[in-house]
């Protein structure tokens, strides 16, 4: 009985657990490059990378210090793409509306934003710098309505960039609530080629965050087939 037992529990240890990569480089990143980024997510992005159907472009919505934007650029390298990459993000996060420093400490919200920024900044210079991301100072509404119009904008790096186009694969990492998230997957639909991936972060399903109810929909969605619960969800489009 208590063999029987252990081989349960192995299998079920096994079908929770979460697949990650091995990678010296990587570790050494998330060593020194501020960031949150689930270990599942490395090798969501890995297996999308290495699949991806096109040279169209390669997004990421929220940025914060760049961490997965330079693993992405990374991974790119590794595995022989050239795909360019473009990253919105306004750098205003949760609690900073009013102004005022954080919690008790005597670090105002307002240098919290350029310190992240300015460190954004000095990531993408060391570790991306032979494919270094389009970066747009804006939220992803505003990103996509420029998108969309194809407009000519400067990026935080002061580089023009005309947008516009397809993507091959979308990282989403925003507002996790629902109505937000909910748009920029119908955002990221209209460009996304056939083939091409979207991987949500903070959407497993034990997240407290508001995208189990989006994961459902997009699971029943007959343009998109789940290719892989790591445990956060990421699709491919298929039609």
């Amino acid at each position: 009985m208590i063999e029987k037992l252990k081989k349960i529990f192995h299998v079920g240890v096994q079908y929770i657990s979460t697949k990650t990569i091995s990678d010296e480089y990587i570790n050494w990143l998330t060593f020194a490059n501020a960031g949150m980024l689930n270990k599942g997510n490395v090798f969501c992005m890995d297996s999308a990378i290495k699949n991806l159907p096109s040279n169209s472009p390669v997004l990421e919505i929220g940025s914060f210090c760049e961490l997965s934007t330079n693993v992405i650029t990374y991974l790119l390298s590794k595995h022989d793409k050239k795909n360019q990459v473009f990253s919105a993000d306004k750098w205003v996060f949760e609690g900073a509306e009013d102004g005022g420093n954080l919690g008790l400490g005597n670090v105002s919200h307002l240098d919290y934003r350029e310190y992240v920024k300015s460190s954004f900044k000095r990531n993408i210079e060391l570790f991306s710098a032979e494919n270094k991301p389009y970066t747009i100072e804006s939220f992803s509404d505003e990103f996509f309505e420029l998108w969309e119009r194809g407009d000519k904008v400067k990026d935080v790096f002061e580089r023009d960039i005309e947008l516009g186009g397809g993507f091959s694969f979308c990282y989403i990492d925003g507002n996790h609530t629902y109505d937000y998230a909910r748009r920029d997957f119908d955002n990221v639909n209209k460009y996304l080629d056939i083939g091409g991936y979207i991987l949500f972060d903070d959407s497993s399903d034990s997240n407290p965050f508001g995208l189990t109810k989006l994961m459902k929909e997009i699971k029943n969605n007959k343009d998109y087939k789940l290719e892989m619960k790591n445990p956060n969800y990421l699709f491919k489009k298929i039609a």
